[in-house]
């Protein structure tokens, strides 16, 4: 791998099945399994909306004529729609690699049928459970992996999200989006020492985009990325920022590199809002082995998965 890290460095991704969540047509996760597709992964496509994976599909098909592409329907807000995805990704076979992209930024409050905030459960919980299900297939590989999206906005979280998750509490839209992206930091760290304390042969990684052009923003804002206001607060996001196809190499690096377990990945310009990817730091907060433990221990109850084995 060279000192600055670009997709070239990926290499022959030929035989290997990668599940990328959220592959929404131009997101951080569609340009993530174009990206993976073209160095010749069998790429899962896996979100709410058949219609939508289909228009993804159809997009890196345009790209990458020999596109190997499946659809894996999954709501991650909804752990009923999580585990029936489990069961149905049982036929895909040993994966390589598990790409939780997927999430929601700032909406207004709303409970799911679960009783979860939905950022908690679409980002945290939903991705929790669903990397439960698929990790024997990723054991299975011989060399899995296991990347979760995190943001400069865990930064934010003054405490970690360690309480009842069904109680009530004032609710902060953008406070719980970072804890949300705090939560993905803290699954990842105690998700990697508890595989390596097992032996299986899982690494888990996490990057962040940066600042990058996405829908993320307007969609949590407004619910929806048409009309004017839409248009211009789209507009407005994508002045400023990164494209989504940049965006997604720090993803693509965690994802592919030659890197250890528990590194995190963004990129290197200032404040991390863009640039070449690289091995970054994270706030002394997802670090902390208490707050690893307590959360993983909560959202095992909240799921009701436990795995794998707990450290002594």
């Amino acid at each position: 791998m060279s000192d600055a890290w670009t997709t070239a460095d990926i290499g022959d991704l030929t035989g290997r099945t990668a599940v990328v969540t959220g592959p929404t047509l131009g997101g951080l996760g569609f340009h993530t399994a174009l990206e993976l597709a073209r160095h010749g992964a069998r790429v899962v496509l896996a979100g709410r909306t058949p219609d939508k994976l289909a228009a993804a599909a159809e997009a890196i098909a345009v790209e990458v004529p020999a596109a190997s592409t499946e659809a894996l329907v999954v709501d991650l807000s909804d752990l009923g729609s999580v585990r029936a995805a489990g069961e149905a990704a049982a036929g895909l076979g040993p994966l390589r690699l598990l790409v939780n992209n997927a999430g929601i930024m700032a909406p207004p409050l709303r409970r799911t049928g679960d009783g979860l905030e939905s950022q908690m459960a679409t980002n945290h919980f939903g991705p929790f459970l669903f990397t439960g299900l698929l990790l024997d297939q990723l054991a299975a590989s011989g060399d899995g992996r296991v990347v979760t999206l995190s943001s400069q906005m865990h930064r934010v979280a003054r405490s970690a999200p360690v309480g009842d998750p069904r109680g009530s509490h004032r609710y902060s839209r953008w406070h719980v989006y970072g804890q949300t992206k705090l939560a993905n930091l803290l699954f990842t760290f105690e998700l990697d020492r508890r595989l390596r304390q097992a032996g299986t042969p899982v690494r888990a990684l996490a990057a962040h985009p940066g600042l990058a052009g996405t829908h993320l923003a307007v969609n949590g804002q407004l619910g929806t990325t048409r009309g004017r206001r839409a248009a211009v607060l789209d507009g407005a996001v994508k002045l400023v920022s990164q494209s989504a196809e940049a965006g997604a190499r720090p993803t693509l690096m965690a994802a592919t590199a030659d890197l250890p377990g528990a590194t995190y990945v963004g990129p290197s310009g200032p404040g991390e809002a863009a640039g070449p990817p690289r091995i970054v730091g994270a706030a002394r907060l997802a670090r902390d082995d208490v707050a690893q433990r307590r959360l993983w221990e909560s959202s095992e109850e909240t799921v009701g998965l436990a795995w794998p084995p707990a450290r002594p």
